[in-house]
């Protein structure tokens, strides 16, 4: 049985939707990028998500409170852990993030696990850039990419 919840809002940087296990947030996409399984209904847990989410949008918060649960191989849950360790506004390599890990030769896999990224946002893969620099994929696009590093940067 599914007992997940699921919501979608909208905001200055698109249609996302945020989904709910009842006690953690467990995916937030843009919408049209995932097929939400469950209930829609804004329960008080996403309610905080999607505020916390437009405070963020508003330049007023650079760190999350509300809980978030992870689901993904081990190696993708820890990317993840390592990529919510980028200091807001700041960008680091796919490379970096491997060598982080111990796996030095995983830069591939590590862009992999940041393409998996289920709580888009909070677990801030736009952070991650390739080894020359360059904004490089992103599952709202490279213009979203960048538009929310310009945010970061205060250049909105």
């Amino acid at each position: 049985m599914n007992n997940s919840t699921y919501f979608t809002y909208g905001t200055d940087y698109g249609r996302i939707t945020i989904v709910s296990n009842g006690e953690a947030i467990t995916q937030i996409k843009h919408e049209g990028k995932l097929k939400p399984d469950g209930v829609k209904e804004e329960t008080a847990l996403i309610k905080q998500a999607a505020d916390e989410l437009s405070e963020y949008f508003s330049g007023k918060r650079r760190e999350f409170d509300v809980p978030i649960k992870l689901r993904g191989t081990d190696f993708h849950r820890s990317v993840w852990e390592a990529l919510m360790t980028i200091p807001y506004g700041e960008t680091v390599t796919y490379k970096y993030i491997a060598e982080m890990l111990g796996r030095p030769k995983a830069s591939r896999a590590v862009g992999q696990a940041n393409n998996r990224n289920p709580i888009w946002i909070i677990i801030p893969c736009h952070r991650v850039v390739g080894a020359n620099g360059k904004l490089t994929g992103y599952d709202g696009g490279v213009d979203m990419k960048e538009k929310l590093l310009w945010l970061e940067r205060g250049k909105k």
